[in-house]
Formats: structure tokens, C-alpha cells, sequence
């Protein structure tokens, strides 16, 4: 039995998801919490397998709620059920640890589909979800490839390699990715060094995390 608590400021919709939810036989839900608060409070005495949180509500939002109640108990599966598709909501979701993000309009047996997912350790995001964060994450690297070409007059290829360096990718991996001798890539790789004015990957990776 899959054990759901539902969080909602509008209890009369909280309880329309549990009428739909418990037509699964392999589903209950324990609880209603009106907010974020509620929900923390729930969790730590209700123990569910999943939470359908959303975020904006009184007292304490969904997103603070996520956070706190996945650093109490990681085994929780948390999955944001929400009428917003703003990809900042999406992110930051995604980053204080739930495992998906459905919006509302959602059918039945879909949402009961993603309960049954989220128990088993798969992460939910529909494709138009899964395409807002894409789009938004190409903003930000296209955003800070200018910012870098401008600010340090780095070239094309060595700002491209210099957001690679930002999403964690070794050397060599740049090289093979590239198409690079190991060689050339470390070299693209001190002069990308030398023109931020760093010593090394770890001060580059800051510098271009707080690029203004």
C-alpha cells in the first residue's frame, strides 16, 4: 500500500485528488495538509511514501516545505501538483528534492501513474515540463557564454569549453566531446585559466557561477 499525503490550501480540491487517488486500490491517503507548515508537521508523525505538495500556500510555501521535509527524511518521495509551470518554480523544486512536478490539469489515471512512479524512484516531469527546463538551462548558458566572450574576451570554442568546465566535465571528457587531442584541450584550458585570472578549475567554476 502506497501511503499519499495531499498538500493543499484548498481542501475542497485536496479532497477531489483523494476520491481519485483511492479508486487505486493500491493507494491511500493518511492526510490533507493545509500548508507547508502542516505538511512538515505531517510528515515527521505520518511517515508517507509520497507527497503531492503545492507551492504556493499560506504560512510556508511548497518549496520550503520540499526542502525541509526531504533533509528530515530523504526517503520520502516528493512531487510538486501545482496549477504553475514557471520554470524557476520547476528548478527549484527539482534542486530541494522532488522527484517530479505535475500541474493540475493532469488526468486521473495519469496522476495515479505518477504516484506509482515516484513511489518506485522514478523522477516525473511531463515532456512540457521536461522542455521548460531544458529551454530555461539553455537561457542561462547562452546568457553566460556572452558574459564570458564579453567580459574576458574569451573566443567561441574556449567559452564553450569553459561552460563545460562548469557542468563538471573532466578534461579528457571535454577532449573526446570535442573532438580534441588531450594536449589541445589542456591548453584551451590554461588560456581560458589565465584570461579569468584563476588558478585553477575550482576558482573558474566559481567565477563563472557568480558571472553578473
Amino acid at each position: 500500500m502506497i501511503k499519499v499525503l495531499l498538500v493543499d490550501d484548498q481542501q475542497i480540491l485536496a479532497e477531489g485528488i483523494k476520491s481519485v487517488l483511492e479508486t487505486c486500490r493500491e493507494i491511500k491517503v493518511i492526510g490533507i495538509a493545509l500548508d507547508g507548515a502542516q505538511a512538515v508537521e505531517k510528515c515527521a508523525s505520518l511517515k508517507p511514501d509520497v507527497v503531492l505538495m503545492d507551492i504556493r500556500m499560506p504560512n510556508m510555501n511548497g518549496m520550503v516545505a520540499t526542502k525541509r521535509i526531504k533533509e528530515a527524511d530523504e526517503n520520502i518521495k516528493i512531487v510538486v501538483l501545482t496549477t504553475f509551470d514557471d520554470s524557476d518554480y520547476i528548478l527549484s523544486a527539482i534542486n530541494n528534492g522532488a522527484s517530479g512536478y505535475l500541474l493540475k490539469d493532469i488526468g486521473s489515471s495519469a496522476l495515479i501513474d505518477a504516484v506509482k512512479n515516484a513511489y518506485a524512484g522514478d523522477t516525473i516531469l511531463p515532456a512540457k515540463i521536461a522542455k521548460k527546463i531544458t529551454d530555461a538551462a539553455a537561457m542561462v548558458s547562452s546568457d553566460k557564454e556572452l558574459k564570458l566572450r564579453k567580459l574576458f574576451n574569451l573566443s567561441e570554442r574556449e567559452a564553450e569549453i569553459a561552460l563545460m568546465l562548469y557542468d563538471g566535465f573532466t578534461n579528457r571528457q571535454i577532449a573526446s566531446a570535442l573532438k580534441l587531442s588531450d594536449g589541445t584541450a589542456r591548453n584551451y584550458i590554461s588560456a581560458i585559466y589565465l584570461k579569468l585570472g584563476v588558478d585553477g578549475r575550482n576558482s573558474a567554476v566559481e567565477k563563472i557561477r557568480n558571472l553578473k
